[in-house]
């Protein structure tokens, strides 16, 4: 069956979002993009789901969608929604008032009862019974051509089943409307529908353009079309999440985070682009050129390891001679750091967030790569410029024909190369502790990688077109 012509996209839920980019801030740690769009889809309270028609040439929707006011579901057609009400919500429009009447006259040995669903339609000379069966066909087997569901009604002789329909039949059941000035009773079903939609239908059900709602309603929705078409798109960004990255790195950006790849196919979020720093040009500080060089010497090195590396932790003083010795406190229980371990952890803080340094999910800490300078280009030769210009060419000056950078914060950001249609995991990468709030992930604008599968600083981030 196809799925519904309706356009389904997900979102990450604003405040996971925004909880994720503190604790980004916070910690100072590169995250892969890709992995927190993982995470926001393993939960729907993370994400939310929008809805849109999709319009012809003539400007109508190809398929409609209407929403119920009284409990926010959504519907690909207006009777589906009227049924909903009717079985959901009936209290709230009308009351049933049963009063007893006369039963029927005569003697019944047997009824008729339909053999599907069990209802009992009463004696096949009764007045009322093709009434009856016609009225069970159309409102739960018109799918089924009424013969064939008449060949599946069976004749019941069972003196209870009788019984039953003679109860039924000695009452009379009318139903009182609702919330109107005056008392309106009505005689069956079919005159509580009309006058539903008389009524109260253009209040309770209406036509919408779009529609959001969290991923847990969405999951939850009584339209057998929609359900398929979430369930559908949800699938297909757990294989891939591209549409949930697109999104999440746009709304990171909106939170002042930067992104950049690692080895040309993984792209990263974190609180600065990297930079490189050359401490044989620049004037840095004793600590800080000593955090450079044991991380340029040590490779895939963690931050415990370089603080004890430079500021190692003071040994515990011997117990004195006669006394007893105390238990060895837990590790998580040591000392305050020393001064010279705040120093270290303040210099390393610094070259975290000015991208000099980089740490990783993982913890893994690199600096910053010096950028392969560009092969400069040919020049030429002005004869041969001279020719290339036709009279219909207008020559560039010079101050437009290389315009300086824009600043990546007030000016929007170049196009983006396309993601990779597979994401690769570096090795022992750490998932993102989740916060407290539920978390929620889109594109990139990124520069081409550096050689050697270094790091690379990639301008802010844009709209990621599909892989081809």
């Amino acid at each position: 069956m196809p799925l519904p012509e309706v356009d389904l996209s997900l979102r990450p839920e604003e405040k996971g979002v925004e909880s994720l980019a503190r604790q980004i801030r916070i910690s100072g740690r590169a995250y892969p993009l890709f992995d927190i769009a993982q995470m926001i889809l393993q939960k729907p309270e993370r994400h939310q789901v929008i809805f849109s028609v999709k319009k012809g040439a003539d400007g109508k929707p190809v398929e409609p969608l209407f929403v119920c006011a009284l409990d926010d579901t959504l519907w690909l057609a207006e009777e589906e929604a009227i049924a909903h009400v009717l079985n959901k919500h009936f209290a709230t429009f009308y009351q049933a008032d049963r009063t007893a009447t006369q039963p029927p006259k005569g003697t019944y040995t047997f009824v008729a009862q339909c053999g599907m669903s069990g209802v009992i339609l009463g004696p096949p000379n009764h007045h009322d019974y093709q009434n009856a069966l016609r009225k069970l066909h159309a409102e739960r087997f018109s799918r089924m051509p009424f013969d064939a569901y008449k060949a599946r009604v069976r004749i019941v002789r069972d003196e209870e089943v009788v019984k039953k329909w003679v109860d039924d039949q000695s009452w009379k059941t009318e139903y009182v409307c609702l919330n109107l000035p005056e008392a309106v009773r009505l005689e069956n079903m079919e005159a509580v529908e009309k006058h539903f939609r008389e009524t109260h239908k253009d209040n309770i059900i209406k036509p919408v353009d779009s529609h959001a709602m969290n991923g847990a309603a969405a999951r939850s929705l009584r339209s057998p079309g929609l359900v398929r078409l979430v369930r559908s798109v949800w699938e297909d960004q757990r294989r891939f999440p591209l549409q949930i990255a697109t999104v999440l790195s746009q709304q990171f950006a909106g939170h002042g985070l930067q992104f950049f790849k690692v080895n040309k196919t993984l792209t990263h979020v974190c609180v600065a682009r990297p930079h490189y720093l050359d401490i044989t040009l620049t004037p840095v500080s004793e600590g800080v050129k000593q955090i450079v060089e044991y991380i340029n010497t040590h490779p895939r090195c963690n931050r415990r390891q370089l603080i004890e590396a430079l500021a190692p932790t003071p040994a515990a003083p011997a117990p004195e001679p006669g006394t007893a010795e105390a238990p060895a406190a837990p590790a998580a229980a040591s000392a305050e750091p020393t001064p010279e371990q705040t120093a270290a952890i303040a210099d390393l803080h610094w070259l975290i967030h000015e991208g000099h340094v980089i740490e990783f999910a993982n913890g893994i800490l690199e600096t910053a790569k010096k950028p392969v300078p560009k092969p400069p280009k040919p020049e030429v030769k002005p004869a041969e410029a001279q020719a290339e210009v036709s009279p219909q060419t207008e020559v560039v000056p010079p101050a437009a024909a290389a315009p300086a950078e824009p600043d990546v914060m007030a000016a929007p950001a170049p196009a983006a190369e396309s993601l990779p249609a597979q994401p690769e995991k570096p090795a022992e990468e750490a998932p993102l502790v989740e916060p407290e709030q539920a978390p929620p992930p889109a594109p990139v604008n990124e520069a081409p990688p550096a050689a050697n599968g270094e790091v690379r600083a990639v301008p802010e981030a844009a709209p990621v077109e599909s892989p081809s």
